[in-house]
């Protein structure tokens, strides 16, 4: 029983795979973060080495022990912690994280059926160990499987891309994670605002289930772009000057704020076009419908765009002061305040 939430094509793919004994000797799992992708990458170990009939059962020894991180032949490899000397292991997996892959790679399975090396956040590959692991995986020792996750493929060689079997995560419907989390006896109106605020990322609403922290620091940063609406311009710049400050120091949480902005300016489109039950915020109601009330939907429309036009700028290398400050100025003023 494969336990990844959705993803039907991706899971099917890799089951088709199994059965006809035609496995990849290298994938990449592409999607956003919390979307499932590591758990997809453990299941198809978990397949390639359970002990029952139908695998992966999920409470066979080997399943157990690998998804506890204790089986000796599925390795993760991922940023490592930085020591006082090197201050690049907190941003680069290096090429000596990678020579070690190697080596382990070139012996033979321990205690199971195939080895499986899950790289996490595979664009975090320096260029060294990414040329290096390159050589590996064109040419693979039997009994190897290496699995790569992304958020962003366009930062891996292509050379590496093209050697792997792409699979794509995408985030699901609101519904399917509202309908996971009332499974697992989440309360409904909970289970609802979580659905929502994970904008499809199932592995984001699952974690908030115990951990509100999660929320609080969701509900704030929503709540803070809310607020630019009605701001003046000074307020803007310094918060275009706070993004791209944190987008120098960490794409993936300013790429999450740009997302919860553009969640908020869509939820006023679908308020503006009479869909209101259909909104992420809807805890936000009442300022959503006064917000909405002072906007035109051709002003909420060509915002969103901006936004897209920022986040592509951005994805592009564009100067994040710039292109944020010229978003921040965009912002349309809502004629009720």
């Amino acid at each position: 029983m494969w336990p990844v939430i959705g993803q039907p094509k991706a899971v099917s793919l890799l089951e088709q795979s199994l059965e006809r004994k035609n496995v990849a000797h290298a994938y990449l799992i592409v999607g956003p973060c919390h979307v499932g992708k590591m758990t997809l990458a453990l299941s198809l170990a978990q397949a390639l080495n359970c002990l029952s009939g139908k695998p992966p059962c999920g409470e066979c020894p080997t399943c157990r022990r690998i998804a506890g991180g204790s089986f000796s032949d599925v390795g993760v490899v991922g940023l490592a912690k930085a020591s006082s000397d090197d201050s690049r292991a907190k941003t680069e997996i290096s090429i000596e994280q990678v020579r070690e892959l190697q080596h382990l790679a070139s012996l033979a399975p321990f205690e199971g059926r195939c080895r499986v090396f899950i790289i996490d956040q595979a664009e975090r590959l320096s260029l060294e160990a990414a040329n290096c692991l390159l050589k590996t995986i064109e040419e693979p020792p039997a009994g190897v499987l290496f699995v790569l996750l992304t958020s962003c493929e366009e930062a891996l060689p292509a050379t590496v891309v093209s050697r792997c079997q792409r699979l794509e995560m995408r985030p699901l419907a609101a519904g399917e994670i509202e309908n996971a989390l009332r499974e697992k006896n989440i309360e409904p109106e909970r289970a609802k605002l979580l659905s929502r605020l994970s904008r499809g990322l199932v592995g984001w609403a699952f974690s908030a289930v115990s951990d509100d922290s999660l929320v609080v620091g969701q509900l704030e940063m929503r709540d803070r772009v809310m607020s630019l609406s009605g701001g003046g311009l000074l307020p803007r710049l310094d918060y275009a000057a706070e993004l791209a400050g944190l987008f120098g120091r960490d794409r993936r949480k300013a790429n999450e704020v740009l997302g919860i902005w553009r969640d908020w300016w869509r939820d006023l489109m679908l308020v503006k076009l009479g869909l209101g039950n259909a909104v992420t915020s809807v805890d936000r109601t009442v300022e959503l419908d006064e917000m909405a009330a002072g906007l035109s939907l051709e002003e909420i429309r060509k915002f969103i765009g901006d936004i897209e036009m920022a986040e592509a700028a951005l994805g592009q290398n564009a100067s994040p002061r710039l292109a944020l400050e010229v978003l921040a100025l965009n912002i349309p003023e809502g004629r009720n305040g």
